[in-house]
This record gives C-alpha cells, structure tokens and sequence, in this order.
C-alpha cells in the first residue's frame, strides 16, 4: 500500500510515499493532500504533495548532464508507507544508491488540525564529499492568491516572496555561520541562493483561499527557509502559478551511523491573526 486517508478533528490527510497512484504522480512523497472541514479544495497541487521529501545534497555529487536522478534522489529511491495507528504514518526510506543515507519520516494527526512529523536520518558511509549532509523538502501550493511564506524576524514579520525561481530563494536564521561550499559547475537551484532576510523564530506561515497553514520546527539549528514563486508548477483555470513552500536542513558535520534530525507541527486552521499565530508557537514549543 503506498498510501492511505487519515481523518482527525477538523482536517483529513492523505499521506504516501513516492509511489503513483491514481492522478498523484510517482516521485512526490509527503503529504499527497490535506483538506479542512471549512475548506474542500486540496492545499497542496494535487497531482504532486506537501512536505515532500526532495532533495539530499554535499555540493559536489552531480547528475550526467541532462539527468536528475541524484538530484531528485529521495523521489527515485524505493520508499515503504507503513500505517501505524488510525492517526499515525511512517515513511521508510533504505540507504539510497548516491549518498547511502537512511530515513524515517513519522506524520501524526491531532485534534483539532495539527500534523505533528519526525524526521529521522542516518548515514551509513562517508558519501558526503565535501563533509556536510544537506536535506530539503517541498510543499507545492495549490494556486493561492498569495504566494508569500511569512517569517519572523528579530523586530518584525517579513514577507518572502521571490521574483523568480532560484533567485532570494533561501533564508538562513540570524545566527547561522555555517556557509555551504559548491563545485563551480554546480547546477542553479533553490538550496544555493539566499536572501538577505534573517529568520528569528523557526517558523513560518502562509495563506490559501480562507486558511492559515503555519509550518514550524522545533530547533532553529540547521534550519532554512527558502521560497519558489513557481515550484509547483502553473494552474491553467487560474493563469497563475503555484509556490514552492520549503526549507532544509543542514548538518555541517556527520558521524557514519549516527542519527540525526528535527521534529516540527504542521497547523491548518481558519485565517488568523499573526498573535494567534505565535500562540500556537509558545504552545507547542512548551
């Protein structure tokens, strides 16, 4: 089974792994959608997902001209969905052909509309050639009239909205000082790009159709940021594009099978106020 329906308070989740099936396209793990009592349509692009495990990278390990295999490594390496509980899925990914890096992702319901996930990785050889493990992930929009991810900053909310893919992409948080090195041929993309935006807190929010979905971790160490204007693609009906809500997590040391990785909340609730928005913030955080 690569997929199944999880229903909780107010929302209802499909979660899968990378496998395609029915009009979700194989490649796109995560959450395949997540709807609201008081809103129907999909949040996510539906033939695609949300919290899709996307990309691992050490700046150096690149596709063949032309491919994107390493690239897109946790979309082409086999995947296993387990169901454990009626709230509760796993995804499994094996050590991966390039980078031998192994993976759990836990997605958990709660009432009224939380997903609570884990992630958890382990490498098992020294594959990360220029001695950092870089993770990313990526929520695809569905067509929202606003396209920004909401952050905090030390004094203020800051609104990221790139003008273009893969450029201001990436934000860093205020203290960070680790700075990722690349090959000179590396190929363009989001993880490589930053903007002069500093977080604060390791969160952010975002707004579609009526609701409010807030996106936070529990650590702001190894966290990123970064925005896409149209990483999920163009809606035709709409003549607009769909963002790309993601961030990363990087690890500037590693030890060969050692674990390591984040927990965080996903919330989907009604439109709310940025005061709302911190509530739930200190809460979890407690």
């Amino acid at each position: 089974m690569a997929s199944d329906t999880f229903s909780v308070g107010d929302i209802t989740a499909i979660i899968g792994d990378n496998a395609a099936k029915d009009a979700h396209r194989a490649g796109y793990n995560g959450l395949w959608s997540l709807t609201h009592k008081a809103e129907k349509a999909n949040l996510f692009v539906p033939a695609v997902a949300g919290l899709n495990f996307e990309h691992i990278f050490d700046g150096q390990t690149l596709d063949p001209k032309g491919e994107s295999k390493i690239f897109f490594e946790p979309r082409n390496a086999p995947m296993e969905f387990k169901k454990i509980s009626a709230t509760e899925a796993e995804l499994h990914q094996a050590p991966t052909a390039t980078f031998f890096l192994e993976s759990w992702t836990t997605f958990k319901l709660v009432e009224p509309h939380y997903i609570d996930f884990t992630f958890r990785c382990k490498p098992t050889q020294h594959a990360f050639k220029r001695g950092y493990i870089g993770l990313f992930w990526a929520s695809y929009i569905n067509a929202p009239d606003d396209k920004s991810m909401y952050l905090r900053g030390k004094t203020s909310w800051l609104q990221h909205c790139t003008p273009a893919h893969n450029a201001l992409s990436t934000v860093l948080h205020e203290k960070e000082s680790f700075e990722m090195t690349f090959a000179r041929d590396h190929r363009d993309t989001l993880y490589m790009n930053f903007s002069p935006l500093k977080f604060e807190l390791p969160l952010f929010y975002g707004m579609f159709r009526e609701m409010t979905a807030i996106v936070m971790f529990d650590r702001t160490e190894g966290i990123r940021l970064a925005h896409s204007p149209s990483g999920g693609g163009f809606e035709a009906m709409r003549q607009t594009s769909n963002p790309a809500w993601d961030f990363q997590f990087v690890l500037p040391k590693y030890d060969v099978n050692t674990e390591y990785g984040f927990q965080g909340r996903l919330v989907y609730r009604p439109k709310c106020s940025r005061e709302e928005v911190l509530k739930e913030y200190e809460s979890w955080k407690k």
